[in-house]
C-alpha cells in the first residue's frame, strides 16, 4: 500500500468471513505501507549489480584508507601470497613442512610416473609435472595444504580425447605436442576464469554429476589397467566398458601368470595399507609410503630374478636431467588445433574443479579461507608455465593433499620440499627405475582411483533427492558405456537441465494460518495450519521471468479452480481473493509483470481480487516503474499476508454492509 497506517476493525457478525480473521483475543493489525527503494541512477545501479556478480567478496576493501606504500604491499601480498605468510615463517613451521613434503614426495614420484602412463605420455613427463608446477603454486597459491601434481581424472580425459584422433604409438611427437598445447590452453582457460572472476562457470559441474562422472571414470581407468595387470600386449584403444572387456577376454592367450601374480600381490598390499590409513588416521604414513615401497620392492624383485626375461614388461630407460623447454613444441596452427583447445578446456575445467574442491575442503578443516579466483589464476599460470617446461595438466591432488594435511603441513613450503625431492630424483635416481615393472604402475593407478567411487554418497543422493540421484546415475553410465567426454557432456547437460527445471517450473505452495499467530505457512509442511475461507494464499518460491511467467499464470489459475472445487465440496465460502506471497521472489522481469497483470484481469473477470504481499525492494521498484502498481491498485500491495487478509476482509465486509 502507498497510504498511511490504518487500524482495521472486525465484523464478527458476517459469518462468511468470520473464520478468515485472526482469533478475537488477538489485537487488530495495523496496515503498513510497502516502501519503495531509493531510486538509483543507471551507472551506479549497473556498477552495484556488476559488483555483486563479479566481486561478491569485495577484494578492494582492504585498500580503503591506506597509504600508497601500504596499498602496494597489500597488492604484492595479494598476487604473491608467499610474501604474506613468508614474513611470519619460523623454524618450527619449516620442520613440519619438511616432514610433510618428504611424505608426499614418496607418493608423488610413483603417482607421477603412473598418471603419465594413464595419459599415454612418457613416464618422465609425470616427474617433470611434479617439479615445476608445485614450485609455481607455492608462490602464487593461497592454500596451505594443496599438494600439486598430475591427477587421474585430468590424465584420463586428456589421454582419451587425444588418442581418439592421434595415436601415441604411431605419432608420438605430434601426440606430445598436442598434450603440451592442451595444457597451455587449459592454463589460459583457468587463468581467464580467475582474472575475469567467472569462477561460477565451474559450478555447473554439480556434486551429484561429479560423483557419477568420477565413479564411472574410475571404473574405466581401472579396466584400462587390465592391460598392464594381465600382461596383454594387444589391447583396444577404446575406452568403453564393452570394448575393454571384449579385448580382455579375446586375448586370454596373452595373459602372463608371472605378471598376474605380481600384480595381484601388490594390489592386495596397497589395498590393505589403504584401509589401515583410512581406519587409523595416525598411521597415514603407511598408506602414503606404500606406493613407493611397492615400486622399490617390485624393481628389486625384477632385477634379482631377471623377470623381464619371463614376460614381465619393464619401464626401461628414463632420461636424466631437469625439465627441457617445450615452448617450441606448442601447436598453434594446423588441423589438430581445435582438438588441442577442446582437450585443454575440458581437462582444465575438471582439474580446476578438483583443485578448488580439495583446497576448500582442507581450508575449512583448518578454519581459514582461500580466494577461489586467486586459486584459478594460480593454477592457470602454473599450467601455462608447465606447458613450456615439458609438463602436462596439473592441479591439487586429493590423495596427496590428504597425506600432506595428515602429515602436518603448515604452509606451501611442503610443495617446495616435494619438488626438491623430485629434482634430486630427476638428477641422480632415474637409472634406478629401469627395472620397474609396468604392472606396478597399473596397480598404483587402480588403488588411487578406487577412492573416486563413492557409493555412500550415491546412496545419500537417493535418500535426499531422487533427481540428483538420476543425474548421478546418468553421468555414471554415460562414462561407462559411451565415452568419458560424452559422460562429462551428459553431466554438464544434466546440471544445466536441473537449473532450468527449477527456473521454468518453480514451486508454488498453498499457505494457511498457524492458529494463535499471524504466521502463514505451507499447508503440506505444517499440518496444524488452517485454510482461510474466502482466501487462496499462494507463495511463489522463485524469481518471475519470461521462462516461467506463463507457467505461473496457468498454475495459479489451476490452484483457483481446484480450491473452488474443494470449497464447493466442503460447503465453504467461494474464493474472493488470491494473495500472492512474494517474499521468495527475488526478481521479476517485464514478462513476469505482464503475467501478473494478465492474472489480475482474469481474476477480476471472475469477481476475485489479486493481492500481492511482501514484495522485495527490486520487485517493488519494477512494479512501480512499469506502472503495474497503479494498474493493480494501491490497495492491492501489502507488507504482510496477515495485513492483506485484514484489509481485504474489511473491504469485503464494508461491501456486504452497504444496502
Amino acid at each position: 500500500m502507498c497510504g498511511g497506517p490504518k487500524r482495521v476493525d472486525r465484523f464478527p457478525d458476517i459469518q462468511d468471513l468470520e473464520s478468515s480473521l485472526p482469533p478475537p483475543a488477538m489485537e487488530p493489525l495495523e496496515i503498513h505501507k510497502v516502501s519503495l527503494p531509493e531510486r538509483k541512477k543507471t551507472l551506479p545501479a549497473l556498477k552495484n549489480g556488476l559488483g555483486e556478480v563479479f566481486f561478491p567478496d569485495d577484494p578492494f576493501y582492504q585498500y580503503k584508507n591506506r597509504s600508497f606504500l601500504r596499498k602496494l604491499v597489500l597488492a604484492v601480498q595479494y598476487f604473491f601470497p608467499i610474501f604474506q605468510w613468508g614474513s611470519e615463517y619460523s623454524l618450527q613451521l619449516l620442520k613440519s613442512d619438511v616432514i610433510s613434503g618428504l611424505t608426499i614426495a614418496s607418493l608423488a614420484i610413483p603417482q607421477g610416473i603412473s598418471y603419465a602412463k594413464l595419459a599415454d605420455l612418457p613416464p618422465i613427463i609425470g616427474l617433470y609435472s611434479s617439479f615445476v608446477p608445485p614450485l609455481i603454486y607455492s608462490v602464487l597459491g593461497s592454500s596451505r595444504d594443496l599438494a600439486v601434481g598430475p591427477v587421474s581424472i585430468a590424465s584420463l580425459v586428456m589421454g582419451s580425447m587425444l588418442r581418439e584422433v592421434v595415436s601415441p604409438e604411431k605419432e608420438p611427437v605430434l601426440y606430445l605436442q598436442l598434450a603440451f598445447t592442451a595444457t597451455f590452453f587449459a592454463g589460459v582457460f583457468q587463468a581467464s576464469l580467475g582474472f575475469l572472476r567467472l569462477g561460477f562457470i565451474v559450478d555447473f559441474l554439480s556434486r551429484p554429476t561429479l560423483i557419477g562422472f568420477m565413479g564411472g571414470a574410475a571404473i574405466i581407468v581401472s579396466l584400462q589397467q587390465l592391460k598392464g595387470l594381465l600382461g596383454i600386449e594387444h589391447f583396444t584403444t577404446q575406452m568403453g566398458f564393452v570394448p575393454v572387456m571384449v579385448s580382455v577376454f579375446s586375448h586370454r592367450t596373452e595373459w602372463g601368470w608371472q605378471t598376474v601374480l605380481m600384480g595381484f600381490s601388490f594390489l592386495a598390499f596397497l589395498l590393505i595399507t589403504r584401509q589401515i590409513g583410512m581406519r587409523r588416521p595416525k598411521l597415514f604414513w603407511v598408506a602414503a609410503a606404500a606406493p613407493l615401497t611397492s615400486v622399490i620392492l617390485s624393481t628389486i624383485f625384477v632385477f634379482a630374478f631377471k623377470a623381464q626375461n619371463h614376460g614381465v614388461k619393464i619401464i626401461g630407460h628414463l632420461q636424466k636431467g631437469l625439465n627441457p623447454p617445450s615452448a617450441n613444441m606448442l601447436y598453434f596452427h594446423g588441423t589438430h588445433l581445435g582438438l588441442a583447445i577442446k582437450t585443454g578446456i575440458v581437462s582444465g575445467m575438471l582439474s580446476l574443479t578438483e583443485g578448488l574442491a580439495v583446497g576448500r575442503t582442507f581450508a575449512s578443516l583448518k578454519s581459514y579461507q582461500i580466494d577461489g579466483n586467486k586459486e584459478m589464476m594460480a593454477i592457470g599460470i602454473m599450467n601455462m608455465a608447465g606447458s613450456c617446461t615439458s609438463c602436462y595438466v596439473t592441479t591439487g591432488s586429493f590423495s596427496r593433499s590428504a597425506v600432506n594435511y595428515n602429515a602436518g603441513s603448515k604452509t606451501a613450503v611442503s610443495n617446495i620440499v616435494m619438488a626438491s625431492v623430485v629434482l634430486i630424483t630427476l638428477l641422480f635416481l632415474m637409472p634406478l627405475f629401469y627395472y620397474t615393472p609396468n604392472v606396478i604402475l597399473s596397480v598404483i593407478i587402480i588403488t588411487a582411483v578406487i577412492g573416486l567411487i563413492d557409493l555412500g554418497a550415491a546412496v545419500g543422493l537417493w535418500k535426499v533427492d531422487k533427481l540428483d540421484f538420476i543425474a548421478c546415475l546418468t553421468a555414471f553410465f554415460g562414462v561407462l558405456f559411451i565415452s568419458v567426454q560424452m559422460g562429462l557432456a551428459i553431466a554438464v547437460g544434466i546440471s544445466t537441465f536441473k537449473i532450468l527445471i527449477h527456473v521454468i517450473r518453480p514451486n508454488i505452495a498453498a499457505l494457511g494460518n498457524v492458529p494463535g499467530t499471524h504466521s502463514y505457512r505451507d499447508l503440506e509442511q505444517y499440518r496444524e495450519a488452517q485454510r482461510v475461507p474466502s482466501f487462496l494464499i499462494l507463495s511463489i518460491e522463485s524469481p518471475i521471468y519470461f521462462a516461467n511467467s506463463m507457467y505461473l499464470q496457468e498454475r495459479i489459475l489451476r490452484w483457483v479452480r481446484e480450491e473452488e472445487e474443494r470449497a464447493g465440496q466442503m460447503t465453504e465460502s467461494n474464493i474472493k481473493c488470491v494473495i500472492l506471497d512474494l517474499s521468495a521472489v527475488t526478481a521479476v522481469d517485464t514478462s513476469g509483470i505482464g503475467a501478473l497483470l494478465e492474472l489480475h484481469k482474469t481474476l477480476q473477470n471472475r469477481s476475485m481480487r489479486l493481492v500481492l504481499a511482501n514484495p522485495v525492494a527490486g520487485v517493488a521498484e519494477k512494479l512501480h516503474l512499469s506502472q503495474a502498481w497503479e494498474k493493480l491498485g494501491s490497495e492491492s500491495v501489502f507488507l504482510r499476508v496477515s495485513e492483506a487478509i485484514d484489509a481485504v476482509s474489511y473491504f469485503l465486509k464494508s461491501q456486504q454492509a452497504q444496502p
